[in-house]
């Protein structure tokens, strides 16, 4: 068994290895404890140098296992230790438990120094975070400093070009309503002076009849005055009875003036009003104005004779209807080879012109000339309702190809039109077509009704009479539209244009549009405004100027706030939120462009 007192893990740099005087069980001789009792601070560094040395030498007594410890050998049955012997074992013993209770005072330094330096390092490290966190607090204060001030900047750059926008628009719309009060001004001083010079006529007639009534009632008073004198003795109940006939002749005839003057005044306001609309009348002449519904009902019934008249004479003659039939079958391939190719388009161009206008210089019969056009209308239509609706930048060539068609070719901008018209419904000019107003209990009458008004708007049938439905028949209409619109773009070369077809009807189409509130409600018309700002782009700008960003601007107030709370462009289908957006990024671009 090995004796072992407890030390520091850490060597002192003070320790020194001494040589060893101990015992068999590591005990110090009787001499080297005298040595240390005699030299105090000494003994302690000695017992600390001979407690290293206990517990690291190797030749200090022990055994591996206790298998290994040897049987004590049996006891003397005497003691024999003697007096010295048993001081000795004694010394021995008291020397093992003073130095199994021995403190190391560098023990107590190094834990010490140990504590000291992990308190100055957590002060130190304290103090640093305190300094570091400072700092950051410091640097967000600055920075959110810095953005107050850049978003107060931007704030006030914001405000101001907001109050100058509202400047702008003030200035626009006083001049606007001043230009408008002088037109009012004008306009009802010609009314005022229309009426004055009837009220006076009337006046004058009045006042003649109510003289020439003085005059007979005079007449009569006088004559009654001598028939009274006369019949004086007469007794007072026939006296009485003619003055109950007289009064009551003057009640009627008081009855039938009053009816005659408000049958006058009900003429003259009849009059002005026929006056009002005849000078209205008189300016869209001059101006070559006519109304959307007289415009959809001149085509449309242009349509219809067409095919009442010229196609059923054509099919009704064999010869006839082979040539139709030929040319139909020659131009509508023509149609479907177009290709972006500017040479391409002309040679197309031509060889249709040849269609109709033979080269040997025999003209077409009348009827066939005008069902050949009737065809080709149809032909362009139908392209567009294939071609456009998958790409629109194809609306190019099969517009150009109608425009020298139209510029050439005579009697096809009324055809073609009147096509539109029935394919694209009241759209063209813009025209809501209006149903028979049915509200009776007969569901088949109404049905019948919305079915008539549908296809006169341009939506068509399948195979099993069910009508297209919403998103195929907006898709197909801006195809159509989109070919009229670049049509209209084109100058021509060698004469005007059919009317139809002219430049001014891309304003006109947007003004009719603008005023007539049932068709902005469906949900057709922002995709139809998208297609035709589209179209026109930042051409607008330079052709109207300023008339034509005012246009925009109310667009896009349509398309944002509505003309009236709660009602914007289009109303409230998925197909009308999505094109409302593309038609206020078209008008943003265009008013910055």
């Amino acid at each position: 068994m090995r004796f072992r007192a407890p030390r520091s893990v850490s060597p002192s740099p003070v320790r020194l290895r001494k040589p060893r005087h101990s015992s068999t069980f590591g005990l110090q001789s009787d001499s080297d404890a005298y040595s240390s009792s005699d030299n105090g601070s000494e003994s302690d560094y000695d017992s600390d140098s001979d407690e290293s040395v206990v517990s690291s030498s190797s030749d200090s007594f022990c055994y591996a296992s206790e298998s290994e410890v040897p049987k004590p050998q049996p006891r003397a049955t005497h003691d024999t230790r003697n007096l010295e012997e048993q001081r000795e074992i004694e010394d021995t013993v008291a020397a093992i438990r003073l130095r199994t209770r021995h403190h190391d005072p560098y023990e107590d330094w190094e834990r010490q120094t140990r504590l000291d330096a992990f308190h100055t390092a957590r002060k130190d490290l304290n103090s640093d975070q305190k300094r570091f966190h400072d700092a950051q607090d410091r640097g967000r204060t600055a920075e959110m400093e810095r953005r107050a001030a850049r978003y107060a900047h931007q704030v006030q750059e914001i405000e101001m070009h907001f109050e100058r926008l509202r400047l702008k628009a003030k200035q626009e719309e006083d001049q606007l309503m001043k230009d408008m009060k002088a037109r009012q001004t004008k306009i009802w001083e010609g009314i005022e002076g229309v009426i004055k010079a009837e009220e006076e006529k009337l006046r004058a007639k009045l006042a003649e009849e109510a003289r020439q009534r003085e005059e007979e009632e005079r007449k009569r008073d006088q004559k009654r005055k001598e028939e009274e004198e006369a019949r004086k003795a007469k007794e007072e109940k026939e006296a009485a009875e003619k003055r109950a006939r007289e009064e009551e002749a003057r009640e009627a005839e008081e009855e039938i003036r009053r009816q005659k003057e408000q049958e006058e005044e009900a003429a003259r306001l009849r009059r002005a009003q026929e006056l009002e609309e005849v000078q209205q009348q008189e300016i869209r002449r001059i101006v070559g104005m006519t109304t959307a519904e007289a415009d959809w009902k001149l085509y449309h019934d242009l349509l219809e004779a067409t095919k009442r008249d010229t196609m059923k004479t054509v099919k009704a003659d064999q010869g006839g209807k082979s040539l139709w039939s030929k040319g139909r079958r020659e131009i509508t391939p023509k149609i479907g080879q177009l290709t972006s190719d500017p040479g391409e388009i002309n040679r197309i161009s031509l060889d249709i012109y040849y269609i109709l206008n033979p080269r040997n210089g025999n003209p077409l019969h009348p009827a066939i000339y005008k069902a050949l056009l009737y065809s080709l209308s149809k032909a362009i239509i139908l392209q567009a309702e294939t071609e456009v609706t998958a790409e629109k930048n194809s609306a190019r060539p099969l517009a150009t190809v109608a425009f020298n068609l139209l510029e050439t070719v005579k009697d096809f901008g009324e055809v073609f039109f009147s096509k539109l018209v029935q394919r694209a419904g009241g759209w063209p000019v813009p025209y809501l077509v209006a149903s028979d107003n049915y509200s009776g209990p007969d569901q088949a009458r109404k049905k019948a009704a919305e079915r008539t008004r549908k296809l006169a708007m341009g939506f068509r049938e399948d195979g099993d009479s069910e009508m297209e439905t919403l998103d195929v028949y907006i898709t197909r209409i801006s195809g159509i539209m989109r070919i009229y619109f670049n049509i209209l773009k084109f100058t021509p070369n060698q004469q005007p244009l059919h009317s139809a077809f002219q430049l001014p009807r891309f304003w006109t189409w947007l003004t009719r549009l603008l005023r007539n509130k049932q068709l902005l409600e469906l949900p057709v018309t922002p995709n139809l405004i998208y297609t035709a700002l589209d179209v026109m782009d930042i051409d607008g700008r330079k052709i109207w100027g300023r008339q034509y960003n005012k246009l925009l601007e109310l667009i896009y107030e349509g398309v944002t706030v509505g003309y009236e709370p709660g009602k914007l462009i289009g109303g409230t289908s998925p197909e009308a939120n999505s094109a409302r957006s593309r038609v206020r990024m078209t008008v943003e671009r265009v008013l910055s462009g």
